[in-house]
C-alpha cells in the first residue's frame, strides 16, 4: 500500500503561510534535492492555494511534467473543465486519497493546504510527516493542521521520529516523521 506523506514548509511556530498565503519567509537552501524529492512520489496531492503558487514558480514548477493523474487539486472553486492539465475533486476527496493509497505506485506526497492535511489526518490517511522547520517565528497565519480535532483535548497523534538533518547553512530542520497512533 503507498504511503499518505505531508509535506511541507512550517515556521518554527507551527504556521505554513502568512494569514494571505504568502510564503516569502521560507528560506532557501540549495542543498535540498528537489529533483531527488519530486523523484520519490508519483502522486501529488494539495489545495488550490498550492497549486496557484506551484504555478507561480514558472519554469521552477517541477508539477508541469506530471501526467495529469498524477496532479490532484482539492478545489470547490476550480472546474475541471477549465484545468485538463490536472485532475480537480471537489467531493469526496478523502474517498478518493484512500483509494490512491490502495493501488500500486510510489508514496504520494500531500503537498499543501492546513485544511486538507487535518481532515486527512482525522480521517487517518496521513502515514508520515516530511516538515522542514523554518528558522523564523511568523506569530499568525496558516496553521500546519486546520482543524476541528486539534479543538478535542482528548485526541491526539503518537508520531515516531524517523530522521532529522540539520540543514547548517541555512538553520532549516529537516523532519520526518511516522504517524504512528490516533487516540
Amino acid at each position: 500500500m503507498r504511503h499518505l506523506r505531508y509535506g511541507v514548509a512550517m515556521s518554527l511556530d507551527g504556521f505554513i503561510a502568512c494569514t494571505d498565503g504568502s510564503s516569502e519567509w521560507i528560506v532557501e537552501d540549495k542543498s535540498i534535492d528537489f529533483d531527488k524529492i519530486f523523484a520519490s512520489f508519483d502522486a501529488f496531492i494539495m489545495g488550490r492555494k498550492t497549486y496557484e503558487t506551484m504555478l507561480a514558480l514558472g519554469d521552477g514548477n517541477q508539477l508541469a511534467s506530471q501526467p495529469k493523474e498524477a496532479v490532484v487539486v482539492v478545489s470547490r472553486q476550480m472546474k475541471k473543465e477549465d484545468h485538463p492539465e490536472i485532475t480537480v475533486i471537489s467531493k469526496d476527496y478523502l474517498d478518493y486519497i484512500q483509494t490512491m493509497k490502495l493501488s500500486n505506485g510510489k508514496d504520494i506526497w500531500l503537498m499543501g493546504g492546513g485544511e486538507i492535511a487535518g481532515q486527512c489526518l482525522e480521517a487517518g490517511l496521513v502515514d508520515h510527516l516530511d516538515v522542514a522547520v523554518i528558522p523564523v517565528i511568523l506569530g499568525t497565519g496558516i496553521k500546519l493542521f486546520a482543524m476541528e480535532a486539534m479543538n478535542d483535548t482528548n485526541k491526539s497523534w503518537k508520531l515516531e521520529i524517523e530522521s532529522v538533518e540539520n540543514l547548517a547553512q541555512s538553520g532549516i530542520l529537516m523532519t520526518k516523521y511516522k504517524v504512528s497512533k490516533q487516540s
